[in-house]
């Protein structure tokens, strides 16, 4: 019951104090999860954020419910499944009331415009983190640039290359 708990609680401070969704979350978790309680390594980490990244609905909920399904099975996946939605469920209950009243305030907007760098500082932190797992040698690097080309220049949804990835590591490992 206490390992649990300590999936709920990790998750709880995931979901409440990461903005940005769920890419901006990845670092939050790797933190939590991997250096902190040790719950799973680095590899299967990443492991995780692909399942997560190709499965629908967000990412943070996909791998809050994987990681804890890792780790206590069925109980550790709604543990971390509540946890890391249950703060941004209040907030979101709370704010709905009073949106309107507040849509266009300058220090909302202010707030925003602050938070948005930081987002983004999560979003490279976590790409480098999976990085360093992911491209372990001239394959998979080779995989990845084919991947960014194929999305920034041939303009290629993501999606489609996330299935192209998975065949070429398929028929190169």
């Amino acid at each position: 019951m206490q390992l649990i708990l300590d999936i709920f609680i990790s998750f709880l401070k995931i979901g409440g104090f990461s903005f940005g969704g769920g890419y901006a979350m990845i670092p939050f978790i790797e933190k939590e999860i991997v250096n902190s309680h040790g719950w799973i390594s680095s590899k299967k980490f990443v492991d995780i954020i692909a399942i997560a990244e190709i499965t629908p609905g967000p990412i943070a909920i996909n791998s809050s419910t994987f990681v804890g399904y890792k780790i206590a099975k069925f109980s550790g996946a709604t543990a971390g499944t509540v946890g890391v939605i249950l703060v941004s469920f209040i907030l979101l209950v709370i704010m709905g009331k009073y949106l309107n009243r507040f849509k266009d305030s300058k220090a909302l907007k202010n707030i925003f415009a602050g938070i948005r760098p930081a987002v983004l500082g999560l979003i490279i932190s976590a790409s480098i983190s999976v990085g360093r797992t992911a491209l372990i040698d001239f394959k998979s690097v080779t995989i990845a640039g084919i991947i960014l080309f194929s999305i920034m220049k041939l303009k290629i949804h993501p999606i489609l290359c996330v299935a192209m990835a998975g065949l070429m590591g398929y028929i190169v490992y």
